[in-house]
């Protein structure tokens, strides 16, 4: 299990990371602009849809109909899904491109005329891409099923593969409609790559099969986690909307800093697969003792990055992007944006325990009042702070969701959350107020990895998350 966790890690880990460099070179080929502002305003549905596949939107509800069949019955049900799921993305992509005009003033209405025109262009190239992405989803469910987790979970470093190539191959002669283009063959080389591992398997593509009443029971399945995911893409298209009216290349920014603060959660993602696994397995006080563990965990690996980010994230900004750093305001916004990761490392094993106890209701409903005082906030917070007022937004979401998800399973009075958020507050504080102003690049950069390595150890050796901790 922990072998396969380290691996699935790694895989994510590096698509991700490829992820970060598209956004890095786009801005280094195009600047933080109008023209990059108008190309990431049209990828943010394809965008939003991918995403919610790699989180497990079809998968975890196709998983369990495909598992509880039999071998040759597992093939017709693959071999019957498939043209519906392309029919599906290509109604999709039909949907997207026809309305590409409206879905990107719907998106970006800071746009200007041209970067309306660069959008709707680039956007009925990248529509096409939504069959590749359903497709890949799909085919992902037989190799999680063998626990083939690392191929399936090299579909973000395929898509994101052939735009880092064209945009470090052409750099300020790269055009939106190449780049795009780019995006499309990426997202069709997603399911490519499964095709071999499926073959081999014995499933034959070319065979028609019929699996009666398959995608009603799908589609049955599917819903509840679709409504909880449109949630919180709903609140990303809202960041990206306030962001449009915040100036010429606000768009760039946040997505930026959104990529870069994304690479630290990737180990939180696999603590939170280890430990719903253990949760799920026990009971009462055995099961409040994991939890406790893990918060412990997240604590121990949160704190000393967000500190570090926040201490660097003027060195950091130099070091990627030194054309930019001048007059930027990444550094700040990253710094603000790393703030929500403690909280929100909490927030998901705290739904975790829920999930445990067979509850999936509860966590959605703490999390849709965080989405609402957050998407709340974002309609006043940026208009007074500027771009920060977006990261305070979610700062405020998030720490009002684990408030609720606390104070609903009665835990408020069980678990040290204000020792281990006081105390991370005031670090992040310290890291502010002394790193953060630093001028010096090395300097900076050097004490701010400095003060991350002692906190990881301070941290390590008061809480001990690796010890037994008793109720």
């Amino acid at each position: 299990m922990f072998g396969s966790t380290l691996w699935l890690t790694l895989a994510t880990l590096t698509g991700l990371a490829a992820g970060f460099a598209r956004e890095w070179l786009l801005v280094a080929a195009w600047g933080a602009g109008g023209r990059s502002d108008a190309f990431l305003v049209s990828l943010f549905l394809p965008e939003a849809l991918r995403m919610a596949l790699a989180a497990g939107l079809l998968s975890a509800a196709a998983l369990p109909l495909y598992q509880q069949r039999s071998v040759q019955h597992q093939h017709d049900w693959l071999g019957a899904m498939v043209p519906r799921v392309v029919l599906c993305g290509l109604a999709l992509s039909v949907v997207l491109s026809g309305g590409a005009p409206l879905w990107v003033r719907l998106i970006g209405p800071g746009l200007d005329e041209s970067g309306y025109v660069l959008a709707s262009g680039s956007l009925l190239w990248l529509a096409w891409s939504a069959p590749g992405f359903l497709l890949h989803a799909l085919l992902c469910v037989p190799l999680q099923a063998r626990s083939k987790f690392v191929l399936a979970g090299l579909g973000s470093l395929l898509f994101n593969l052939p735009p880092v190539i064209y945009l470090a191959t052409l750099r300020h002669q790269a055009t939106p409609t190449g780049l795009a283009a780019c995006c499309l063959l990426g997202s069709l080389l997603m399911p490519g790559a499964l095709l071999p591992a499926l073959l081999r398997d014995g499933w034959k593509p070319w065979r028609l099969t019929r699996a009666p009443g398959a995608g009603r029971e799908l589609l049955k399945r599917i819903g509840p986690l679709l409504s909880s995911n449109l949630a919180s893409q709903g609140l990303a298209l809202l960041e990206r909307m306030i962001a449009s009216l915040l100036g010429e290349g606000a768009v760039t920014w946040v997505n930026l800093a959104r990529k870069l603060i994304n690479l630290p959660l990737i180990a939180l993602m696999s603590l939170n697969q280890v430990l719903l696994g253990l949760m799920s397995a026990t009971q009462g006080q055995q099961r409040m003792s994991l939890l406790r563990k893990g918060l412990s965990s997240a604590t121990l690996l949160t704190v000393p990055a967000v500190a570090g980010l926040i201490g660097a994230a003027g060195a950091l900004v130099a070091l990627l992007l030194p054309n930019q750093a001048a007059d930027s305001p990444l550094p700040g916004l990253l710094a603000w944006f790393a703030v929500p990761l403690m909280f929100g490392a909490w927030n998901a094993l705290l739904a975790r325990y829920a999930y445990a106890a067979g509850d999936t209701r509860l966590p959605l409903n703490c999390e849709l009042a965080g989405s609402l005082l957050n998407a709340v906030l974002l309609a006043v917070l940026p208009f007074f702070f500027g771009l920060i007022g977006i990261a305070m937004a979610a700062v405020c979401g998030a720490i009002l969701t684990g408030l609720l998800l606390m104070r609903r399973q009665q835990l408020l009075n069980h678990l040290p959350w204000r020792q281990q958020w006081l105390l991370g507050a005031a670090v992040m504080l310290l890291a502010a107020t002394l790193l953060h102003p630093l001028s010096n690049l090395w300097l900076q950069l050097g004490l701010s990895c400095a003060y991350g390595a002692a906190l990881l150890v301070g941290l390590g050796l008061w809480l001990k998350p690796w010890r037994p901790v008793s109720g």
